[in-house]
């Protein structure tokens, strides 16, 4: 008990997105937990777990051309992606040039011309050009929605809320829940739409802390995230379309996880950032095990 606290503390005081601390055991098999290392401490890498690598699949596209350039970005996922273009380092840019600054929505899989900068005569543009990108349209608006659970079987307890101090400590994750339940559930989804990401080939940690993962953009542009999947267990594919409760793979440990679970958690773009926003489901966890839910 007396761990528990210390550790409760030491994450409610920890600054920032991400920390390490350090656990030791003696031999009556008590934990301590500190900032600092220590001879045979163990070192706990606690950080957000969503971390998704869009640069292949959202990026910028500059065309030169006889007297300017032309800046293009290409959207190759299936879902709108905000972007924003800055120009900076501008040498040898004619007056009245479009603005240095652009803010737009790409359609899912287009490609569109963000500006066009030119060259005063004889001479070449120079630029520096930083391109920022986030999933979804911030336009749209959430719309009411009550969750049915995203896996069958049961009953399953909740191991951690929403803004646990475990990892549901930052923007991405903050209203996430984490349901324990064995390695090998089946997970289906909990609100149709168009899946746009999935990972299926990681094995244990790996080097992405989601782990195995299904990202699907519902109608009203939210997105429902489902961590930790058991590696080659995911049926579903990128672009394809799903239906409440359709089989979308089975449950694991791995990425960043601290046991067997399902981290399910809703995002929407809130102006360049996913954030997590509150959901419920549509009746208590923990209920009466459902003994319709048949085989995966």
């Amino acid at each position: 008990m007396r761990a528990c606290l210390l550790l409760s503390l030491l994450l409610a005081s920890a600054p920032g997105m991400a920390m390490t601390l350090y656990s030791t055991t003696d031999t009556f098999g008590v934990a301590s937990y500190s900032y600092q290392p220590s001879p045979g401490a163990r070192a706990m890498a606690l950080r957000e777990p969503m971390v998704e690598r869009l640069d292949d699949q959202v990026r910028l596209q500059p065309e030169t051309f006889a007297g300017g350039v032309r800046f293009l970005a290409r959207n190759d996922l299936f879902a709108p992606v905000e972007v924003e273009l800055r120009l900076e380092g501008l040498g040898n840019a004619r007056d009245g040039n479009a603005p240095r600054i652009v803010r737009r929505v790409l359609a899912p899989r287009s490609t569109q011309v963000l500006s066009v900068m030119l060259a005063r005569s004889g001479g070449q543009l120079k630029y520096r050009a930083k391109l920022r990108h986030a999933l979804g349209d911030p336009a749209q608006r959430p719309q009411a929605y009550r969750y049915p659970f995203p896996w069958r079987g049961g009953p399953f307890r909740l191991s951690q809320g929403p803004n646990g101090r475990f990892s549901h400590f930052g923007a991405k994750g903050r209203y996430a829940m984490d349901i324990a339940m064995p390695e090998g559930t089946p997970i289906i989804a909990a609100r149709g739409g168009v899946v746009v990401k999935v990972e299926n080939r990681q094995s244990g940690r790996g080097n992405n802390p989601s782990g195995n993962f299904v990202r699907i953009l519902h109608a009203d542009g939210t997105m429902g995230v489902y961590l930790h999947l058991m590696r080659g267990s995911v049926v579903v594919s990128e672009g394809q379309r799903v239906g409440q409760g359709e089989m979308l793979g089975k449950s694991g440990n791995t990425g960043n996880s601290s046991g067997p679970h399902l981290h399910f958690v809703v995002q929407r773009n809130v102006g360049l950032a996913l954030e997590s926003i509150p959901y419920r489901f549509d009746r208590p966890i923990g209920g009466l095990p459902d003994f319709t839910a048949g085989n995966p």
